[in-house]
Parts: C-alpha cells; structure tokens; sequence
C-alpha cells in the first residue's frame, strides 16, 4: 500500500506541484494533478482512454480543448473566496492546453472514459451548492461534477469545514459494488488550510481494521483514500478546504456509515 499522504513538490517544466496516477496510488481508476503557474505561463495535458475535469482553484486562465477556448475563465483568487470554482470538462482522448492570464493554481482530475461528450464549460453560477450537517458538522459543499452532471466516470466536489468542525462526518465509505446499498469508488482530498500553516486530521480505516491510518495534513496535501471510512477533523482556528475527485466501476456514489457511529446522522 503506498503512502496515504501525497505532499506538494516544487513545480515542474509543466507546472505541476501534485501527481498521482493509478499506479503511483496503487489503484485503478482516479489520476490526479495540481499545476501552479505564474501569469504568461502555460501548460498541457490530455490522455488517451481517460477524461479529465480542470477545475480553477484560483486566478484566471484560457483552455483549449477540441478546437474551442474558453477564454479568462476564474472568479476567485483563493479556493476560500465565497465563490464556486470555473471548470472545464474534458473528453477522453483529446488534449487541452492552460495558460494563465494571472498567478494560478489548477487542479486536474482524471479517469477512464471512451471519448464520449464534448468538452463544455461548467460555470461558477451553474455549480449547485449545499449545507450538510449541523452544530460542529457543518460544512458547505460545492457540487462540480454530481451524477447529474453528464461524465463517464468522474465525480467531483469542493467543501469548506470551519474551524473547529468535523467533515466526511460520521465516517462513511464506499468500497464495495452492492448497488443499491453501496458502490465502490476510489478517492482523492486535496486539501487547504487557511490560515495556510494551519493542519487538520484525516483517518482512513476498514472494519477489520487492516488499513487504519490517521494522517495529518497541510496545506496543499493529498489523502489518497483507497478503501474503507475516512472521516476529516478541522482545528479551531483553521477553515480547511477540500476537493475530491471519485471514480470507480460504477457511475454512482452510495455510501455507508460506519454502524459505531451512524447515530449521529439520525440526530442531524
């Protein structure tokens, strides 16, 4: 099983601070990749046999993708801005080119697709958005690429966890195809910290316990989550965000939460 924590690097010629692939995760479906330019700057990508979504996590940019650009596409210059992140879908087997108009970070994710769709703009204003939970598990969540949305196997969704609140809260997981009472779904969080030296806590856990890891994170940290419960703890004091991209043999996220603690859910 290779490391749960995914920690940023200096960029590469291509930008690139975050990558995780199917086979450095030691999984199947979910690649993953976080660019970090400086405005002039560019980068490219595209994969055959695999779909991506880039999502702006921050700045402004022009895409390219299938002979159309969608050009100075960003709202926010912090992924905690009170605004939803621009997006652009990519079908598999085309490539896409970023070049950024002011200081960005982008993140990509990735997974098995046949070509399907056309590439499409997902504006701010078209994210649906949501409150889950409540008391010290409340969060605000960011629907980018819900089952609603047209892809052949990503799913992708922001939250922001306040200071002081719990998040994948009770634990949950869905690592098993038993439609309809659970699908299997690989994970990825990337996660941030505001203020940015802040850290937060992240346990990946099975019933039987054969995987049971608490990682602390900071910011610009990935927690692969394989397999099994992974629940987020925020500090007092640190508002953490957090993007995940899912993807698995099924389209569809079921989830169950851990019988220990699924109580707290019925009090919600």
């Amino acid at each position: 099983m290779p490391n749960l924590r995914v920690r940023p690097t200096e960029p590469d010629a291509n930008g690139a601070v975050i990558e995780v692939t199917p086979k450095s995760a030691g999984w199947t479906y979910v690649g993953f990749k976080v660019h970090h330019l400086k405005a002039g700057e560019s980068a490219v990508g595209g994969e055959q046999g695999r779909e991506a979504c880039i999502v702006v996590l921050s700045g402004k940019c022009d895409v390219g993708v299938g002979g159309r650009v969608f050009e100075n596409i960003g709202e926010r210059m912090s992924v905690f801005d009170d605004v939803s992140p621009a997006c652009v879908y990519v079908p598999a087997d085309q490539s896409f080119s970023i070049k950024a108009r002011t200081d960005l970070q982008v993140a990509i994710g990735s997974a098995p697709g046949t070509g399907a769709g056309e590439p499409r703009f997902i504006a701010p204003e078209a994210i649906s958005r949501e409150v889950r939970g409540e008391g010290a598990n409340t969060r605000y969540v960011r629907n980018i690429l819900p089952e609603s949305e047209v892809a052949e196997s990503l799913l992708i969704a922001e939250v922001i966890t306040p200071g002081g609140n719990w998040s994948s809260y009770p634990p949950h997981k869905h690592d098993r195809l038993a439609p309809p009472e659970e699908s299997s779904l690989e994970e990825v969080y990337y996660h941030r910290l505001n203020p940015v030296q802040g850290f937060a806590f992240q346990r990946v856990y099975t019933d039987d316990r054969s995987l049971d890891e608490t990682v602390c994170v900071e910011d610009g940290d990935v927690v692969l989550v394989p397999r099994g419960y992974h629940p987020v703890g925020a500090p007092h004091g640190y508002d953490l965000y957090y993007l995940n991209i899912m993807a698995g043999p099924k389209r569809t996220w079921i989830f169950n939460n851990d019988p220990a603690h699924a109580w707290i859910a019925k009090k919600e």
